[in-house]
């Protein structure tokens, strides 16, 4: 069209406004049809996207509710792992034949090389899947026989990579227990030693954290997730590996406020770093998915077996 009014101004039938004008008519008629394009490429994408979402929600659990279980009760808050076996896959199992247990107010450390099966434990135990075999229990209560909700209501985790919402610190720990009351989200603050973080924010509480938490260090981020295992108040307590990417200073503070939080508290200790569970009342080695070694911390260096070697491996990396 541009090419025919080109002609015609050339020949004197047309104005050279008149060019301008058809050029002008052209643009607002290709520019609507390349956006509605986009559009019809962006719906297309969304059903797509929608379809394969309601494919999800449609898959039946594999872990879910028996007709009429009952709620757990958790006083003392004992574990016990009893020949427990697991595999993903049927032909790679992860866990074989592990057993032990966890007194009612103890702190158990599980250690081991990457893959042993550490956090497939802390899976298990909030019935993520079912063992292959074997049973768990806590206060002699089989966790495959009461509610999903009552189990995991009794467990906090302070994990390794906590998530945070872009919303105000306050919210962020709340979410912890969201019926919580400010007093309780402050009470909480100050056990996992925030307070004079928070202190030092021009808004306090209310300040926004960002998207995933980017303005709060890691030592930081891990006290919020302290904080939210405070604020739940759970019997059961899981640190898993929370200190790992930490530096020396930053570690020191988390691991304050965990001891004081472990100290009312069943704790299970997923450790990377061995200097940080030397004081755990016991230690559980895990090797290839299963229970190598147990005991105190110098009972398992005077064994001279894998964890004395993961404990000198360790100070050799200091070194």
């Amino acid at each position: 069209m541009l090419a025919m009014a080109a002609t015609a101004v050339r020949a004197d039938e047309m104005s050279l406004g008149d060019f301008v004008l058809i050029n002008q008519f052209m643009l607002q008629l290709f520019i609507p049809l390349s956006f509605l394009g986009f559009v019809y490429r962006e719906i297309k994408a969304s059903l797509a996207n929608i379809e394969r979402l309601f494919g999800i929600l449609e898959t039946p659990a594999t872990v879910a509710d028996r007709a009429d279980s009952p709620v757990i009760r958790v006083t003392p808050g004992a574990i016990s792992f009893d020949r427990v076996s697991f595999s993903y896959r049927d032909d790679q199992p992860v866990l074989r034949d592990i057993s032990f247990t966890v007194e009612g107010g103890q702190t158990v450390a599980l250690v081991g090389a990457s893959g042993a099966g550490k956090s497939t434990l802390v899976k298990l135990l909030f019935r993520f899947y079912d063992p292959t075999s074997g049973t768990i229990q806590i206060d002699s209560q089989s966790i495959e026989r009461v509610t999903l909700a009552s189990l995991r209501q009794s467990i906090a985790i302070v994990p390794q990579d906590c998530v945070l919402f872009n919303d105000s610190l306050r919210e962020n720990i709340r979410y912890g227990r969201p019926s919580a009351t400010d007093a309780e989200v402050e009470l909480a603050v100050n056990a996992a030693h925030l307070d004079q973080f928070v202190s030092q924010l021009h808004h306090g509480l209310d300040t926004t954290v960002g998207e995933r938490g980017l303005k709060l260090s890691g030592g930081e981020r891990q006290r919020v997730a302290i904080a939210r295992a405070v604020l739940k108040n759970a019997p059961i307590l899981v640190f898993d590996e929370a200190t790992s990417s930490l530096d020396s200073h930053a570690e020191q503070a988390v691991l304050s406020a965990f001891r004081e939080l472990a100290g009312r508290h069943t704790a299970l200790v997923i450790a990377h770093r061995l200097s940080t569970i030397v004081d755990a009342d016991k230690i559980v080695v895990l090797y290839d998915g299963k229970v190598v070694e147990s005991g105190s911390h110098e009972q398992l260096l005077s064994a001279d077996g894998h964890y004395a070697a993961l404990w000198q491996a360790q100070l050799r990396e200091r070194a």
